[in-house]
């Protein structure tokens, strides 16, 4: 990949020979690029001591659960934003050292984990962090010590209410919403990834969460199962489950998003 190493005669000879290709203003590379010498470009093109971050960063370092098609850098206090289309600058406040994640300089996992839970809605905070925790790319103790050095920054409320409550047992983004429902609504902590034994103490089947003194398991529905094969076992479960003295509530995308209080209203009904 090149900027600013050829003269003008011959990087012009170069692209007329379809030799070089432009990937952006001012870089150029000897082949087709994918998204990976996108991103190198790009950082070419900002100050010294850029960064991915944010969305951008969670994405490497393997808890990507929020969708963003920009991306996200982080660039040194003390130089002023670039503007290039497709790309959200922030400044950094607090002092970090990148990390390479895949060959490209980051924000560090805690860091970037705290970042986001500080400052994007509350209901996507908390999969963030637990997706964080579940792929291995922090701690506990990580997140905790992150979110001390945050104070008096933006959003860091919410971030330290919701690291205590991070798990790395949730397995996706709704289940951790639904989670977090369940907890704003003043209910006890379901169990995420509960299994469920049969009489002699074998696993049968695995709840999304549930609470198990109670026998209250509760699932959510995110993709209609349409193939017989699929319609069989989901009615074999749910009469085994039905059989053995629990009961299953289940949740779709309109509860979770524009009802939350059914939720939280028919659990507590269920637990009681």
């Amino acid at each position: 990949m090149y900027k600013g190493q050829l003269s003008a005669r011959r990087l012009r000879t170069r692209l007329d020979r379809a030799e070089l290709h432009r990937v952006r203003r001012g870089v150029y590379a000897d082949q087709r690029v994918d998204d990976e010498d996108e991103l190198r470009a790009l950082l070419l093109c900002l100050p010294e001591g850029a960064m991915l971050a944010r969305q951008t960063a969670a994405r490497r370092h393997g808890f990507g659960v929020l969708r963003d098609d920009v991306v996200h850098v982080q660039v040194p206090s003390t130089v002023p934003k670039p503007r290039l289309p497709g790309l959200v600058v922030h400044h950094c406040v607090l002092p970090v050292q990148s990390v390479l994640v895949q060959g490209l300089p980051c924000v560090p996992a805690a860091r970037c984990a705290v970042d986001l839970a500080r400052t994007v809605r509350r209901l996507d905070a908390l999969p963030v962090l637990d997706a964080a925790l579940s792929c291995g790319a922090v701690t506990p103790d990580d997140l905790l010590a992150e979110v001390s050095a945050h104070r008096a920054l933006r959003g860091v409320r919410q971030a330290r209410e919701l690291v205590p409550l991070a798990d790395d047992r949730a397995e996706c983004r709704q289940e951790s919403q639904l989670r977090l429902v369940l907890l704003d609504g003043r209910l006890p902590p379901p169990e995420p990834q509960l299994w469920v034994h049969d009489p002699y103490g074998l696993a049968r089947y695995r709840l999304d969460l549930g609470y198990r003194e109670r026998r209250v398991g509760i699932e959510y529905d995110g993709i209609s199962h349409l193939d017989r094969e699929s319609l069989r076992y989901d009615r074999e479960r749910v009469n085994w489950l039905d059989a053995q003295g629990w009961r299953m509530r289940y949740f779709t995308d309109r509860d979770l998003y524009r009802r939350p209080a059914h939720i939280v209203a028919t659990i507590q009904a269920a637990l009681a």
